[in-house]
Parts: structure tokens; sequence; C-alpha cells
């Protein structure tokens, strides 16, 4: 199971218009320590950004999975309650788990999560939908291929 760090990355941006903006940008990071996420966000940075940087915040986040569309430019968060019916006393209890899905909007994440959820045997239900700022996600590099979700 995957530990995802979110690394808060600050630097210099250039805007459209010419102008320097100092910018933290959150991406997300598949780490086994704060030290190891500090480190692997550096090596992924490193080759995009020009100039000074720095990682400004590290933390652990309860994401339990990651539903990957490589055409899509934004990130959603879904947070689905899994309902589970306790046999002894016969009442409903539900386990809320967060999801990281990629798409290119609202609907495109409702239809890739649904998707991503077809062999699902469990009962569940969308709790919310919401847009993250999170740029970008890498995985762990296990054996120098990146690993798929």
């Amino acid at each position: 199971m995957a530990n995802w760090f979110e690394c808060k990355v600050r630097y210099d941006k250039t805007m459209e218009n010419g102008a320097i903006k100092k910018v933290t940008e959150p991406y997300l990071v598949d780490a086994l320590s704060f030290t190891e996420a500090e480190a692997r966000i550096i090596e992924e940075m490193t080759p995009f950004i020009s100039g000074e940087y720095s990682v400004s915040a590290v933390k652990r986040t309860k994401i339990a999975e990651i539903f990957r569309d490589d055409s899509a430019d934004r990130w959603y968060l879904v947070k689905v309650a899994f309902i589970t019916i306790d046999e002894k006393t016969a009442a409903e209890k539900r386990a809320v788990s967060q999801i990281l899905v990629a798409a290119t909007g609202f609907k495109g994440a409702y239809d890739r999560f649904m998707e991503g959820m077809k062999g699902t045997m469990a009962d569940f239900e969308i709790v919310s939908i919401s847009e993250t700022p999170i740029m970008d996600v890498y995985a762990a590099n296990l054996g120098g291929k990146k690993e798929e979700e």
C-alpha cells in the first residue's frame, strides 16, 4: 500500500505576462518517510525548475487509492463511504476513504471514479467530490520503472 505525502514546493514562476511571481504548489509523492518524500520531490522537480526553490512543507495524507488518467489535467478528491452491516447488531457502519481521481472536469471525475469502482463488491456512497490544487502525482520508482496504480 502506498504512503502518499503532500509536498509543497516554493519557487519563482514566470507568469504569462512575463512577470516573476513567487508561488507555492502542492505535489503528491509516494514515499516511506518524510525524509524520502522530500528527497523524491527534489529529484522530480529539479529538471523542471530553473533557479532556487525550496520544499516548504511535507505532510502525510489519508489518500487510500489513486485513479489515473494521463489525458487529464486536474486532480479531484473523492470521499467515499463504504457501507457495511454489523451482523450482531444489524447496525449500518460507514468507513470513509479518500480516493484521488485524475480528470478534466467534475463529471469526468465522477465517471472515472465509477469506472474504477466497477469490480467492487462493497456497497458505497459518494460523500463529496472536490477539485484539489495538486499539480502532479509521483508514484514510487521501483526498479527503475514507475509504479502503475
